[in-house]
């Protein structure tokens, strides 16, 4: 039987794999964006927060303490939901008709579903 821990320790792998896979995706994603003004600039918005999401769950899994473990999912939160806001952006003023845009989306959203339960149980246990 597997023991809480080793389970905690490939839940942690899991979602940096994922969120990786995610801003590898989005990179992909905004390559193949209109070179028109409008998307270059909410493009760029998007890319940053995007990466964004990858590079602050990494540090928060570096944390030295919950506080700051809290601290930094919190940004991982506000950069998700930023991103989807971008996503959204995009795809409702037509920039781009993409489906990649539309799994990536679905994908961010739950993310951003799986680190604010994440955040609020480190709330909880604080």
């Amino acid at each position: 039987m597997e023991n809480s821990t080793t389970t905690k320790v490939d839940l942690i792998t899991a979602l940096k794999n994922r969120t990786k896979v995610f801003v590898l995706e989005a990179i992909k994603f905004y390559q193949s964006l209109p070179k028109t003004e409008e998307a270059k600039i909410i493009g760029r918005q998007f890319m940053r927060s995007s990466s964004s999401v990858g590079a602050n769950y990494r540090a928060a899994c570096r944390s030295r303490s919950k506080a700051e473990f809290y601290s930094k999912l919190s940004i991982v939160v506000e950069e998700a939901d930023e991103t989807a806001f971008w996503l959204e952006i995009l795809i409702e003023a037509k920039i781009t008709d993409n489906k990649d845009a539309n799994k990536l989306l679905s994908e961010i959203n739950e993310i951003l579903a799986i680190m604010a339960k994440a955040r609020k149980t480190v709330s909880n246990n604080k």
